[in-house]
């Protein structure tokens, strides 16, 4: 009984901590429609200047609760609504959560630059740990007050949204911000009360929590995520059954921890409990309705033949030019950008054209690493295969369960199953099941094998294609370039095709889709299933770069960035998956080489950049094109800029000079095709225009007025004519009483 009681008290205070948390998400969304995903980071940054404050300053923990509660909080909310969250109206949900979840790397980030992560820190609970018995055990003063806090909190809320004019207006204003405008409130100072109190409720988590755990800035920030189980079961909306959904999730975790049996299969069970419940509470929550159309800021045009075929050579010669000119030190670093590009490219389909969210490539793309490890033995390309498949069949029956979500739901479904893997399946030992083994190259009748990482890595062969053994670094950017090119021009093809123009129209209104008769349900599992088989082919790829493979790499904080930086391309255009594999893989590690500081500061401008998203929805793409228009609409430009880089190229092969030469060269070149294009587009309108004009002047003298309109176009040298054969320029109007007298010219 003893025992039971002590885990229920470290439940219950577990889930006063995901309480507090969680109502705060809630009421953040409730009364601002945004789902902050970086609210753990609030707290994280809160839990680090507490520290700052009691233990490095010495200030009395009143104080410091307080300052970080009522000064903090609030100013960061308030920051975070006016700067960064009042741009997203009128965006996609892809959008809005790229924006947060952009805001959770730039906030740890800060954290680690203003304390070094190296540096162990503690923080001692209220009161130095003193406890009171109540019975047979014992309770801390700090739990006591957490469970104490929790039920204020809630208290608190609940009489702020029902009973109090400012609570009602809250909640009026997500429903119809204008129709509440009307009736006297004020949207804007609303959303700012909502920020603030949100950010305060995280801040208080964060203080609550940090005695219990280790202060650090990734893993405090993500462990508070546990706390969205609570906020869904709550269904994003009732506070009362967020605070049930936290009981549960606190008394779960609190139980497992004391009495789940001692296996090598459940060791990590209690790590993964939360995204389980998570998964399942999703899964549980009632039928959504059809979503009709949605005006959204994004545009996305479809790609030209022409400009994916230019698109595909320069890709094509950049990645021979790079395999061949740089050092092998370099390029097993910078060839990786075209496997995360792959995976990257996989969530083109998914969310640029379909609008469905997902959070767990980089899972996928583990998968098909595992696959590639234990069939690719020996090079076997057979590996490859397995792992499309393979991945592509884990894909549709992940969308399977999880069709029914949509929008902030898909993608915490998503993210649970991604904290699933790298929590649980992936550190799980070898297991048996069914007729085949697959964990070596023998088969064993009776027996499927199932291996992951069960040593905590796992070796991945390099391939072999057509006899040849793609061991060389040079090899590899060859071949990971070949299959980037492949994987683009799939999904350019989708795009122009008719299955990719039946997923735009779901993406627009599927209530209309419905009423022509579209399948949603075959489309969407397609799509599922054809984004992670894509992501399984990368994965592949990438564990043949690495030829060693760890869980970490594919965990659901490594796969955030390529999502974010997805999106900050621009999710609806292929380009978007060689802009998310060079920013992450090829610019970040040149920078850091090039300014020894730059990798302190790597995350804040990652993050930055994410952020600024909400300004141009429609990504970095086509602000690129926009730029690079006229070299692209001149082709004897573009041949003669390509003509003179295979040159400069061919120098830098017969060694005439270094790489650095040969990059200013390039650069040179392309900045000067650029420029004489745009100065040959600019004359070619001039003489248009002039023409324009010359025929305008002919048409003067030539064409009957009768015919103006009819076999030319109205210009301002024929409304001139017609005035003056008319006579309307001397027609006079003279004002007399009520009447009007009209004298002169044509009267």
């Amino acid at each position: 009984m003893e025992t039971f009681l002590v885990y229920t008290f470290i439940g219950l205070t577990t889930a006063a901590i995901y309480a507090v948390i969680a109502s705060g998400l809630v009421l953040t969304y409730t009364t601002t429609g945004v789902f902050n995903f970086a609210h753990g980071a609030i707290g994280m940054l809160a839990a680090f200047a507490y520290w700052q404050m009691h233990e490095a300053w010495h200030w009395p923990t009143l104080v410091a609760v307080l300052v970080d509660l009522l000064v903090l909080g609030p100013l960061l909310g308030l920051f975070l609504e006016r700067v960064i969250m009042r741009g997203l109206g009128g965006t996609s949900e892809a959008t809005k959560l790229v924006v947060s979840i952009s805001l959770l790397v730039a906030m740890i980030g800060l954290a680690n630059v203003l304390w070094n992560p190296d540096v162990g820190r503690t923080v001692y609970p209220f009161f130095n740990g003193r406890k009171i018995r109540l019975g047979p055990t014992a309770l801390s003063y700090h739990q006591l007050i957490t469970i104490i806090v929790a039920i204020l909190v809630a208290l608190g809320l609940r009489l702020l949204l029902t009973r109090s004019r400012l609570g009602v207006t809250m909640r009026a204003v997500v429903d119809d911000p204008a129709l509440t405008q009307l009736n006297g409130a004020h949207p804007t100072r609303v959303a700012q009360f909502s920020w603030a109190i949100g950010c305060s409720l995280a801040a208080l988590g964060g203080v609550l929590v940090v005695s219990s755990t280790v202060l650090n800035a990734s893993g405090l920030a993500l462990l508070i995520v546990n706390a969205y189980a609570a906020a869904i079961f709550g269904r994003l909306r009732s506070l009362p059954l967020t605070f049930v959904g936290a009981i549960i999730l606190g008394l779960a975790d609190g139980y497992l921890r004391g009495y789940l049996p001692q296996n090598d299969y459940l060791t990590a069970l209690p790590l993964a409990a939360p995204a389980i419940l998570l998964f399942i509470v999703l899964l549980a929550m009632p039928n959504r309705r059809l979503r009709t159309h949605v005006r959204t800021r994004e545009y996305f045009p479809a790609p030209t033949v022409r400009g994916a075929v230019l698109f595909c050579i320069v890709v094509l010669l950049g990645g021979l030019m790079m395999a061949t000119t740089m050092s092998t030190i370099d390029l097993p670093t910078y060839s990786q950008l075209f496997a995360i590009g792959i995976i990257a490219l996989s969530l083109v389909p998914l969310v640029g054209f379909a609008g469905q969210i997902s959070l767990c490539q980089l899972s996928f793309a583990g998968i098909g690493a595992v696959c590639m490890a234990h069939v690719g033995i020996n090079g076997n390309p057979l590996g490859f295969v397995v792992a499309i498949l393979v991945c592509g069949v884990v894909g549709a029956l992940v969308a399977l369960p999880a069709l029914r979500l949509q929008g902030i739901y898909l993608a915490l479904a998503t993210a649970a199953f991604a904290v699933f893997l790298d929590q649980w399946v992936f550190h799980l030992p070898d297991f048996d099941v069914g007729p085949i083994h697959l964990g070596s190259t023998t088969v064993v009748p009776h027996i499927m094998h199932f291996s992951t990482f069960s040593l905590g890595s796992v070796n991945v062969s390099t391939v072999k294609l057509f006899g040849y053994n793609v061991i060389t670094p040079t090899a590899q950017m060859v071949l990971a370039t070949v299959l980037f090119v492949i994987c683009f021009a799939i999904v350019c093809f989708i795009r122009r095709s008719r299955f990719g123009r039946r997923l735009l129209a779901m993406r627009d209104s599927e209530a209309a889709c419905a009423t022509f008769g579209l399948d949603l349900l075959g489309t969407r599992l397609s799509v599922f299933a054809m984004s992670a088989a894509m992501a399984g082919l990368g994965g592949a790829l990438y564990g043949t770069q690495l030829t060693a493979v760890t869980p970490d790499r594919f965990n659901f904080v490594a796969g955030l960035p390529i999502f974010m930086m997805v999106v900050v391309g621009g999710a609806g255009f292929a380009s978007a998956g060689l802009f998310a594999g060079v920013s992450l893989n090829a610019l970040l590690p040149f920078m850091t080489t090039v300014f020894n500081s730059f990798g302190k500061y790597q995350l804040i401008l990652t993050g930055g950049v994410g952020i600024g998203l909400g300004r141009e929805p429609s990504g970095a793409a086509p602000q690129i094109a926009t730029g690079f228009i006229a070299l692209r609409e001149d082709l004897p430009v573009i041949v003669s800029m390509l003509c003179l880089m295979v040159v400069t190229w061919a120098g830098r092969l017969i060694n005439l000079y270094p790489n650095w030469p040969m990059l200013i060269a390039l650069f040179v070149i392309f900045v000067g095709a650029v420029a004489i294009a745009s100065r040959r587009r600019l004359v070619a309108r001039g003489i248009a225009r002039a023409a324009v004009t010359g025929a305008a002047a002919a048409d003067v003298e030539e064409v009957p007025l009768e015919w103006v309109g009819v076999t030319v176009p109205w210009t301002p040298e024929l409304l001139a004519k017609t005035e003056q054969v008319l006579g309307l320029g001397s027609v006079t109007y003279e004002a007399v009483g009520a009447a009007t007298i009209r004298r002169g010219g044509a009267s």
